[in-house]
């Protein structure tokens, strides 16, 4: 490689060649460094916006009737433990302008608060990353949804199944977001991203069980 470079060195415009592939390179160095922060102006920009709309009283009409848009925001979600801490409000949707403001609701899976699997994606290094710790949480740790009507609070529980709490599994297994057997018939929050950090190649899942809810205020609604 080093003869390579020595020989094309000393042909005509071999410097110039040389100068435009060691451009290129810093350029491309600078882009994977700079995409990440560019992503979390795009997300902070998204939370603003999808905030405004949900304290407005027309969309929590839609919200009480089961008709929030993808791309509206959905609930709040927070996580507030010495390892973990989040603040997203996330919007209804998994696609991928909607997955945008950091965090969405998969869309065939129940409401906040409600009888189910409550299904909710986030991404760890881009657009805020509100999951960005997420293997870092523990089985008592807690994950609050505030809704425009109610305050729900999760706990996470022990591992089952034979695998620990969080775990990883394939992006191809549906059956972390199913509402089958208990799942449909509890009270359940599944969390899931991607991993390893950068890397969609697997899955890493949370689950945590309804322990407390309650009404709220409207002056709490979307707040920060």
């Amino acid at each position: 490689m080093r003869g390579l470079l020595g020989l094309a060195m000393r042909r005509p415009g071999g410097r110039r060649a040389v100068s435009a592939v060691t451009a290129l390179l810093f350029l491309g160095g600078v882009s994977m460094f700079a995409f990440p922060a560019v992503t979390d102006l795009i997300g902070a920009a998204r939370q603003v916006h999808v905030k405004e709309e949900f304290n407005n009283p027309q969309f929590q009409t839609l919200y009480r009737a089961g008709a929030v848009k993808v791309g509206q925001g959905l609930t709040r979600l927070v996580i507030d433990n010495p390892r973990v801490k989040v603040d997203v409000l996330v919007v209804e949707g998994t696609t991928f302008d909607a997955l945008r403001a950091g965090a969405g609701h998969y869309v065939f899976t129940p409401y906040p608060c409600q009888r189910g699997n409550v299904a909710i994606a986030g991404h760890r290094t881009t657009y805020g990353r509100p999951f960005n710790r997420i293997d870092q949480m523990r089985p008592g740790d807690t994950v609050t949804l505030i809704t425009p009507f109610k305050r729900c609070v999760y706990q996470v529980v022990p591992g089952f199944d034979h695998h620990s709490n969080p775990w990883i599994t394939y992006p191809t297994d549906d059956s972390v977001v199913s509402q089958d057997g208990d799942l449909g018939t509890g009270h359940w929050l599944t969390l899931t991203s991607c991993n390893p950090k950068g890397s969609d190649a697997q899955r890493i899942i949370l689950r945590a069980q309804l322990v407390s809810e309650s009404k709220i205020a409207s002056s709490t609604r979307g707040s920060s």
